[in-house]
């Protein structure tokens, strides 16, 4: 070992990825630890940080070109000693000017003063904060005054974040490209215009809105009506997540549907006001779209959109194959509560997109349009090479054996569906024509039934959801 390169060894150390097994290897010998002190890269600590400013100065000092750090208190008790405070942040700014990547997770007692000691981190591009109770608007808009580079913000349960002047300040300077705003309850999606024509910059939204916050307020067709349209275009944008949001005619999120001409993902779950107009308009624009993830709310009673028609429909899926020639997954999903003669999409929607595109990926839950016959019809399906059943309670044992005929099919998953039994799955087993096959919780299928089916086989039953 003493006669190999201090390159090859450099690339030895970064092969191996389990922190105990990093620990280990860099005690083996004395030229390990000292390549693993300047090599190490990514440091990850929590409740076992006690003394926490202590043990968080002697791990810089002792890593000194540590480039990104995740610090995690999730499962912490008083006992387990004391939470770094705004003091450790102060730490990290002094002893690591490489930091690039910063995640605080749980640090309930980091404060604004925190977040500004992280200012003299000119080289900090990425910040993300879960459930960091204690920071406001304030922290946020000194990180985007002090930390120019910053182009990844991840705000996730923030709950005294507030929608003030950051939100404003990241759309003037237009480096933000990877924005993820996850149930910060003082953050509603009409003030997303704020980010002006940082839009532009962005290739990646997350937005997401505590469900259980918004049907506890009162929403009035008004409040709607003071959103702002969106004019300035989303041209980078390559990835879009909504969750439970109101998506209004014409405002807000409506407006940014129509304009991301390179996405190639979307993600719209439970989103009220979605319509058919809102689905062509993205199709048509964009073309390079690659996959589609739609989960329908079956809760319809919101009063300010109580004029509007709420209902997806096939037309919505015939612009997407029409338009989008590289759609490979699909994702479709009702909520529970929704009833089989209320379902959006027709079984021969559903086909049309698999047909005229070249669609890999396929998962349908709660539809109950999907039957034995679009089984019969996905026999047909050359690029389907996963296929995800979920509580899909129209097919039976005679159109789960049509699975042997899928010309590339490899890997199915079926889950919560009460009408295949053991017979459904006779024609798989020994064949091993599938990879993968995860059986759960289906009443009538047997640990015994899945065996031989495939390669590699999980099973699980748990019938609880039944009851």
């Amino acid at each position: 070992m003493d006669s190999l390169p201090e390159v090859l060894i450099w690339e030895i150390l970064n092969r191996v990825k389990k922190t105990v097994d990093r620990n280990s290897l860099a005690l083996s010998c004395k030229r390990f630890h000292r390549l693993d002190k300047e090599n190490r890269q990514f440091l990850r600590v929590g409740c076992g940080l006690d003394p926490a400013d202590e043990a968080l100065t002697s791990l810089c000092l002792r890593f000194p070109n540590l480039v990104r750090i995740e610090i995690t208190y999730s499962g912490w008790m008083s006992k387990l000693g004391k939470q770094l405070d705004d003091h450790g942040l102060f730490i990290l700014s002094n002893h690591c000017p490489s930091l690039t990547d910063l995640t605080l997770s749980y640090c309930t007692f980091i404060t604004d003063v925190g977040l500004r000691n992280l200012t003299s981190c000119y080289k900090l591009s990425a910040l993300k904060l879960n459930f960091t109770p204690r920071i406001t608007g304030c922290g946020i808009f000194s990180i985007a005054v002090g930390c120019k580079n910053l182009t990844v913000l991840h705000l996730i349960r923030c709950l005294n974040v507030s929608s003030v002047e950051w939100l404003e300040y990241f759309g003037k300077l237009e480096t933000l490209e990877d924005l993820s705003i996850r149930n910060c309850r003082a953050i509603g999606e009409g003030d997303l215009i704020k980010l002006g024509h940082s839009w532009r910059k962005l290739k990646r939204l997350q937005f997401e809105v505590d469900a259980n916050y918004r049907y506890m307020k009162v929403y009035d067709r008004l409040a709607v009506d003071r959103w702002q349209k969106q004019w300035i275009s989303c041209d980078d944008m390559l990835e879009l997540s909504l969750v439970n949001c109101i998506i209004s005619p014409g405002r807000g999120l409506a407006c940014v549907l129509g304009k991301c001409k390179n996405l190639q993902k979307v993600h719209l779950d439970m989103c009220v006001g979605v319509r058919d107009c809102d689905i062509i308009s993205l199709a048509r624009e964009s073309r390079n779209l690659r996959s589609i993830s739609l989960r329908v709310p079956s809760d319809f009673s919101l009063p300010l959109l109580a004029n509007n028609t709420l209902r997806l429909t096939d037309e919505s899926l015939k612009a997407l194959a029409e338009n989008c020639s590289h759609l490979e997954s699909v994702r479709i999903s009702f909520a529970d509560g929704e009833f089989p003669s209320l379902s959006s999409f027709s079984l021969n929607g559903i086909l049309v997109l698999v047909r005229m595109c070249p669609v890999r990926e396929l998962s349908l839950d709660h539809v109950y349009s999907f039957n034995d016959m679009g089984l019969e019809a996905l026999c047909s399906a050359s690029y389907l090479e996963s296929l995800e059943l979920v509580r899909c309670q129209e097919i039976s044992d005679d159109g789960l054996q049509l699975v042997s005929q899928f010309p590339q099919l490899q890997n199915l998953r079926l889950s919560k569906c009460l009408g295949i039994t053991d017979d459904g799955l006779k024609l798989l087993v020994d064949t091993y024509k599938l990879e993968s096959l995860v059986v759960e919780d289906c009443p009538q299928i047997s640990e015994r039934g899945v065996h031989g089916a495939a390669r590699a086989i999980s099973f699980r039953q748990d019938l609880s959801w039944m009851y």
